[in-house]
């Protein structure tokens, strides 16, 4: 199995990528992890992270789930949104400094038109957190971008 670095995965850049690896992925599923290091954007002054941001963590997990799809078929990574979640817990305040994180995301549902549900779960030492995440990947990014500013102006 291919694994590509996390930076040719998702369509961040810089400090806005949360994850550190994809420690494997199927058609259906991927696993990720991240340690909580000092000095990230999201940094509280302990150098934990608060737990909403678990949210984004797991958002990032299935967009390398997108790109690692994306290039298995070699089409380039592509842009999508995470529309919402449903019920995000948490059993903790937020991730302290040094914790090692793994994510699973699982595909649930997918259409054609680019919706899809995905169940999260993060794991890291006492810390559990499960959500359901609703995605949205346009069949052609670009000009559904193009469509949506132009008919904004």
């Amino acid at each position: 199995m291919n694994i590509w670095p996390v930076a040719e995965l998702v369509p961040h850049a810089g400090d806005m990528i949360l994850i550190d690896q994809v420690i494997s992925f199927s058609a259906e599923d991927i696993h990720t992890c991240l340690t909580v290091r000092a000095g990230g954007l999201f940094n509280q002054a302990d150098g934990s992270l608060p737990a909403w941001l678990g949210i984004e963590l797991m958002a990032q997990s299935v967009a390398a789930y997108a790109g690692c799809q994306a290039r298995l078929r070699g089409e380039p990574v592509e842009l999508g949104f995470l529309l919402g979640t449903r019920s995000y817990q948490c059993n903790v305040e937020h991730f302290p400094l040094g914790a090692e994180l793994q994510i699973h995301a699982t595909r649930s549902l997918q259409d054609d038109n680019g919706m899809g549900v995905f169940e999260c779960h993060l794991n890291g030492p006492g810390i559990e957190a499960m959500a359901r995440l609703n995605v949205f990947r346009p069949p052609q990014v670009a000009s559904y971008l193009q469509e949506e500013f132009q008919e904004a102006h």
